[in-house]
């Protein structure tokens, strides 16, 4: 933004910086505490880990399709999004309530990325088939060349001749060119496979929330998994 430049690195140290000062102002005298600060600096640096991968993977101007793979997106949504989005919240609440155990924050984990990869998910499809009316915005991970669930699956299917659509229109601003790539998704069936995946997620959702809380609250996790489950923004 005009007038701030570089002036914003030091604005992201201080906004960080401000956590901190937070936890140790409310939570300082706490037995807690210490968890607290430990979780929030992993998790700030598994968030860091996950936008640098972001960011090799899918430079905005370099448009290289060998990058995108499976094992690939699932550690840029692991560490960018599931950590901080689903683990974060339910981990600190958990110390707060004084559940602080390891076999029980491990169980909460095991369920909490599963849940933050299928919540990922379903953003890179609301970004290309969502509502934008719904959404409150429209999408871009075309555009902006981004490693996400539909790009990936895509590159699972498609032929020779499809992959050439893909490499010469994915990551371009022009309108016709995303059109192009929308085109493709459909017709590699994107949606449908969407829709698969949605159901057979979540009912792995329910599995690991049956395996995993014999010693922990089954109703917050079941509540999660429904408030996403076929959400539209």
């Amino acid at each position: 933004q005009e007038g701030i430049g570089l002036d914003a690195i030091n604005d992201a140290f201080l906004l960080e910086s401000s956590v901190y000062r937070l936890l140790k102002k409310y939570c300082g005298e706490r037995p807690y505490y210490l968890h607290l600060l430990e979780l929030f600096l992993q998790t700030a640096y598994q968030t860091e880990l996950g936008q640098m991968l972001d960011l090799i993977t899918a430079p905005v101007s370099q448009v290289d399709l060998n990058r995108f793979s499976e094992q690939r997106y699932k550690a840029i949504v692991k560490y960018k999004t599931a950590y901080y989005s689903f683990y974060l919240p339910v981990a600190a609440a958990m110390y707060m309530t004084g559940i602080d155990s390891k076999e029980e924050h491990d169980s909460a984990k095991a369920i909490l990325l599963e849940m933050g990869e299928f919540f990922q998910i379903q953003d890179d499809y609301l970004d290309c088939f969502g509502d934008p009316e719904l959404m409150g915005k429209v999408g871009t991970d075309i555009q902006d060349n981004k490693c996400s669930w539909l790009v990936v699956e895509c590159l699972r299917r498609v032929t020779p001749d499809q992959r050439r659509i893909l490499e010469e229109n994915y990551g371009c601003k022009e309108p016709e060119k995303v059109a192009k790539v929308k085109e493709l998704y459909e017709t590699l069936g994107m949606r449908a496979a969407f829709r698969e995946y949605e159901e057979s997620s979540y009912q792995r959702l329910q599995e690991l929330i049956k395996k995993h809380t014999s010693h922990l609250p089954k109703e917050i996790f079941l509540g999660l998994a429904q408030k996403i489950y076929k959400r539209q923004k």
